[in-house]
């Protein structure tokens, strides 16, 4: 009989029965697996640590008639408790505890004092900023200002929350910024330290940005003047998104209308033939453009000038006649007949070693393309080798692996690049995160002859397979894998880590027609955003800058979508522009586009404004919560420690289970997905903190995917090869891929082993443990993201407390951090971003509030333990808070 910690009693007896939760009408929907990691158990990591709302049962978005209501609550709310402030003075709480192995206590509104006002029924906080007059120690808090985007208010993007100001001493233990408050929601705690800088020895943060791409040219080129104009501002300049990082392509990428290259001369190894002009790139428009945006971002941020607008600049092919044959070229072939696809493991004709010609005019290629450029005024900031190098891709591609693109660096490119651009930083990889250590272990350790030539690391944020939806979903521990390696290895503090592409495919937002669809795309980016750079990433460029209203062009129909599109035909002063112009030869791959077939008014309420689609650009609400980030992150700036930490009188009640609620909250868990990483956080009694042990003894979450499909998954039994942790995967009992788990008590304790029954190691050595990261969490600290592995049953480690009426499965290993942490899906709903802007913003200090639930959620943001506001946050919605 195993023993479990409940909510409602000390101990309850039984291998599931009472608590249980009822999953009836779910069904396993399986989808693209994970790469396989090979019969044997990935080793443990444990390295030192540094010390350092109503339930939404099934999902859905509350209707326009429910926000309404909610508004008007919240207004009425609000204005109430201005009024009682005023007329009945500062309002009295008792402090509430916690308990020992599951308990606590809850915080009540206290009956000392007169005018003290019980609000146990009031469920969401109104905005209150604190001001601290008696702080001797610190500055007071000042310019408070919180922006906000929310799918309840589609059409009110970055608009600014009103908040009521009070005055209140810090010693202050009793006023309600420093706990729940008397409300009937708990309150998150949002614990920031704007003092501490996450990685004071490193880069700061260069910047955000997109791709020039060809389509993304032509797109803008398709516009009117106006139109131009304001797609400038909406990007680059200080009223948009305030972009300063770019990238473009060498050559053709995917998104172009054909394939093209500088020198298609056949052996001209001297590439006498080059076209110095890039004429191409003139006549597309992609020349003109980036002079634009410098233009735009130097008018813009005249304190920034020391940075400027800085482009990357990436390969997907070289000419046809540099690489080997392809599986699509004749047998006999001698060279590759197209530019798309790629030989294995490299591309190059006769390789890369000394003797190579044709690396050596690839190098070239490079150095007489940069020179190129800076003939029109563009110093290219940067260069990656070689576009997802793993992918032989249908489209424009060449493939690479750490031996090949290390020796073409130190054979070929490194020196060519150290004589002619010596200033023009060389990354490598730029390809998905699952990989992204083992190549920086081979070519920046100081063994790697190629290793002095490397100034940095670019990434892709997409999860490979099939499974869109993954994208942007996974690798995470891995970002601070690599942080860490390049202490190990001791690389130059200078070393860059930078996630050069993003975006959503297949097809847009606009096209699709399904705002929560639109939505959750906007949510993912905010998510990976905020999620590398808390783990030491130092910029993120999104994919293409603009593209046409179903994602293109593509000349291989790869469709995806961008922030902004270009729908000219939609312009007030439109005549004859079809909704589809010459350059786009894609047709409708995935029927009607469903934006074209909405007023003007209609598209307005759901977040495209009319003001742009009346001059033909459509701006999609991905666009708009990147914005909270990168109108305020500015350059300089740098990630700081910050936590969202579970509600004052956890485990009796949690951010979105009330106490008295078993059931979670937080609406549908989007992350029950095979694929996902299992991992550890701060617990917030949310649906992706869910359980269920079920009849096989699978540990298994339930959940719906974006279009609303439900989909279950269940811990997988080993650690993914890759990700070096335990992941969700399919349920079917036949493939073998999940945990069969045992609760097991542990003698003398109020905790359990969760004991693996058909692990291949030693049964004491088969339990389910807590894993910490490396780089000790990055900006989010050790209980931020920790991972879960297999490992030895009598180490402080595989300790837990499964609580099946809540299906929350927590442990207590990282309390030295801050409290217990729970078994979650891939993150919490409710997330933050915190950063010293101080380098160039406008203010000091800037926290972004990332709310990816379906509940509203309360929140007290704390500065060093000093509480700056108490606040809420509506479903599905973002906030940034800025403060000096």
């Amino acid at each position: 009989m195993a023993t479990y910690v409940s909510k409602k009693n000390k101990t309850l007896e039984g291998s599931r029965g009472e608590g249980s939760m009822s999953k009836e009408g779910y069904q396993s929907i399986p989808s693209a697996e994970p790469d396989g990691g090979g019969d044997g158990e990935v080793p443990m990591e444990h390295p030192a640590q540094e010390s350092g709302g109503g339930n939404i049962r099934n999902g859905g978005v509350a209707g326009r008639g429910q926000n309404l209501f909610h508004a008007l609550a919240m207004f009425v709310s609000a204005a109430l408790l201005l009024l009682l402030a005023f007329l009945g003075g500062r309002r009295s709480y008792s402090s509430g505890g916690g308990g020992y192995g599951g308990g606590g206590y809850d915080a009540a509104p206290s009956k000392e004092g007169g005018g003290t006002i019980a609000l146990r029924n009031v469920p969401n906080r109104p905005c209150e900023i604190y001001h601290d007059t008696n702080d001797g120690e610190r500055r007071p808090t000042k310019n408070v200002r919180v922006i906000q985007t929310s799918l309840g208010t589609p059409s009110e993007q970055w608009s600014e929350v009103a908040c009521a100001h009070r005055r209140s001493s810090s010693s202050d233990e009793r006023r309600p910024g420093s706990e729940d408050g008397g409300y009937s929601r708990p309150s998150a705690i949002v614990d920031v330290d704007f003092d501490s800088v996450a990685f004071p020895d490193r880069e700061p943060i260069l910047g955000f940005g997109g791709a020039f791409t060809e389509a993304a040219a032509l797109n803008f080129g398709s516009l009117s003047e106006e139109g131009r104009n304001v797609a400038l501002e909406l990007l680059f300049g200080r009223d948009g998104l305030g972009y300063s990082l770019g990238r473009t392509h060498i050559n053709s990428c995917d998104f172009c209308v054909k394939s093209y290259s500088f020198d298609d001369t056949e052996d001209d190894f001297d590439l006498s033939d080059f076209d110095s002009s890039v004429q191409h790139d003139v006549d597309t428009g992609m020349v003109s453009m980036m002079l634009l945006a410098m233009k735009t971002v130097d008018k813009s941020y005249p304190r920034e000038r020391m940075y400027g607008m800085r482009i990357i600049a990436s390969p997907w092919s070289p000419p046809a006649w540099m690489k080997a044959p392809t599986y699509a070229d004749e047998v006999g072939a001698v060279h590759a007949e197209n530019m798309t696809g790629s030989a294995m493991p490299v591309c190059i004709r006769d390789g890369v070693g000394m003797d190579s010609r044709y690396a050596k005019s690839w190098a070239l290629f490079f150095s007489k393309f940069i020179s190129a450029y800076a003939n029109h005024g563009i110093d290219f900031f940067g260069v990656t080798i070689q576009n997802e190098p793993e992918f032989p891709a249908p489209w424009d591609a060449c493939a690479f692996d750490p031996e090949s693109q290390g020796d073409f660096i130190a054979n070929h490119l490194g020196p060519t690049m150290s004589e002619s651009h010596p200033d023009t930083k060389i990354l490598i990889f730029d390809h998905n995160k699952d990989h992204i250590v083992k190549w920086a272990q081979y070519l920046l350790n100081a063994a790697s002859p190629a290793a002095k030539y490397i100034d940095g690391t670019a990434y892709h944020w997409y999860a490979g397979g099939m499974d869109r939806l993954l994208d942007g979903a996974q690798g995470i521990p891995n970002m601070h894998r690599m942080v860490s390696e390049l202490e190990v290895m001791d690389v130059n503090r200078g070393h860059i880590i930078l996630g050069s592409e993003a975006c959503h495919c297949p097809s847009t937002g606009y096209a699709g027609g399904d705002l929560s669809i639109a939505w959750a795309r906007a949510t993912r980016n905010a998510h990976t955003i905020l999620a590398d750079l808390m783990a030491g990433s130092n910029g993120f460029i999104e994919w293409n800058l603009i593209l046409d209203s179903i994602g293109g062009p593509n000349h291989l129909g790869n469709m995806c979508d961008s922030p902004l599109l270009a729908v000219p035909h939609r312009a007030l002063n439109a005549k004859n522009i079809t909704n589809q112009l010459d350059f786009e030869l894609a047709g409708h791959p995935f029927g009607k586009v469903h934006g074209d077939h909405k007023t003007r008014e209609e598209l307005n309420a759901e977040g495209f404004p009319a003001e742009y689609l009346d001059i033909g650009i459509a701006v999609q609400p991905m666009y708009y919560y990147v914005g909270h980030i990168t109108r305020f992150v500015r350059p300089g700036s740098r990630a700081v420690i910050a936590l969202v930490d579970s509600s004052v009188n956890g485990p009796k009640s949690r951010t979105f289970r009330p106490k008295e609620q078993d059931v979670p909250g937080g609406g549908i868990n989007d992350l029950a997905r095979n694929g996902i990483e299992a991992s550890l956080w701060p617990c917030e009694g949310s649906t992706r903190q869910e359980w269920l042990l079920n009849d096989n003894q699978q540990l298994q979450v339930f959940g719906h995917d974006w279009l609303g499909v439900p989909t279950t998954s269940c811990l997988g039994r080993k650690a993914d090869a890759d990700m070096g942790g335990l992941m969700l995967t399919t349920c079917n009992a036949t493939l073998g891929e999940s945990g069969y788990f045992e609760i097991v008590p542990i003698s003398q304790k109020h905790r359990v082993n969760i004991s693996m029954k058909n692990s291949k190691v030693d049964s004491k050595k088969s339990c389910l443990v807590a894993q910490p990261l490396r780089n000790s969490g990055g900006a989010y600290g050790p209980r931020g993201g920790a991972q879960v592995n297999i490992g030895n049953c009598g180490d402080p480690w595989a300790e837990w407390v499964f609580d099946p009426s809540t299906g929350e499965i927590y442990s207590t290993v990282f309390d030295e951090f801050g409290g217990e942490v729970c078994l979650t899906t891939g993150w919490p709903f409710l997330q933050v971003g915190a950063f010293d802007t101080s380098a160039t913003g406008d203010t000091a200090k800037a926290a972004v509030v990332l709310n990816e639930a379906g509940e509203t959620a309360n929140y007290v943001l704390k500065d060093n333990g000093k509480t700056i506001l108490t606040a809420s946050i509506p479903p599905h919605s973002i906030q940034t808070i800025s403060f000096d």
